[in-house]
C-alpha cells in the first residue's frame, strides 16, 4: 500500500468514524443517563470492549449532552454537504433545513428571509420562486417560528424534523410529537358531562 492510499484509508475511517459519533449522539440524546449507560455496557460486552462509566473525580471537561459534541463533528459541513445529507423536497422543507443550518452551524438563531435566501444560493440550490412565500409557508407549516424584530427562527418542532431527515416517516412522527396537544372547550365540556 502506497503512502496515498493509506491517507486516504486515513481519511475514510475518520469519516467514517465521524459520521458513526453522530448517528450515535442522535440515539444517545433520545435516552436518559441510566439508558446511556445500558445502552453503552451492552455495546462495550457485545465488542469486549471495557470502558469506564463512571465521572472523573476531577474537574470535568466535555459532558455528552453538551452541544459542542453533538454538533463538532459536523461543524465543518457546507451547506451543500448538509442539504445533500437532509435531501428536502419542498421549498418548505428546504427553509427549514437552511434555517436549522443557520442556527446550529452559524450560531444564527434568528434570520431575516434575504439570508434564507443567500444561504440557499451559497449552497448551490435552485432558486426559490418567491423566497417570502416558501418561508411564510414554513411558518404556517410550523416550521419556523417568530423571533425577535420581525425575524424568524427555527420552531423546537421544526428542529426535530430536520433532524430526523432525510427519514420523513420519522420526521413527520417527530413534528407531530413536539406540537402540544389542543382540545377545544366544547369537547372537555362535553367529556366532562358525560362524566356527571
Amino acid at each position: 500500500m502506497t503512502v496515498e492510499e493509506q491517507s486516504v484509508t486515513g481519511e475514510d475511517r475518520v469519516g467514517a468514524l465521524s459520521d458513526a459519533l453522530g448517528e450515535a449522539v442522535a440515539v444517545f440524546r433520545k435516552l436518559d443517563n441510566e439508558g446511556r449507560k445500558t445502552l453503552l455496557k451492552t455495546l462495550s460486552t457485545l465488542f469486549g470492549i471495557n470502558p469506564t462509566l463512571e465521572a472523573p473525580q476531577g474537574p470535568r471537561t466535555v459532558s455528552f449532552p453538551e452541544p459542542t459534541l453533538r454538533f463538532s463533528k459536523e461543524q465543518s459541513l457546507s451547506p451543500k454537504e448538509f442539504l445533500l445529507k437532509k435531501q428536502p423536497r419542498t421549498d418548505v422543507e428546504r427553509v427549514a433545513c437552511l434555517g436549522y443550518y443557520l442556527a446550529h452551524y452559524r450560531n444564527q438563531q434568528h434570520f431575516k428571509t434575504g439570508e434564507i435566501s443567500d444561504l440557499n444560493t451559497e449552497a448551490a440550490q435552485r432558486r426559490f420562486a418567491n423566497t417570502a412565500q416558501a418561508v411564510s409557508n414554513a411558518m404556517v407549516t410550523g416550521y419556523l417560528a417568530q423571533g425577535i424584530k420581525g425575524m424568524r427562527q427555527l420552531s423546537a418542532g421544526g428542529e426535530m424534523y430536520v433532524e430526523a431527515l432525510p427519514d420523513r416517516e420519522a420526521a413527520a412522527a417527530a413534528f407531530s410529537n413536539s406540537r402540544p396537544k389542543r382540545t377545544s372547550g366544547k369537547s372537555t365540556l362535553r367529556k366532562k358531562a358525560s362524566e356527571e
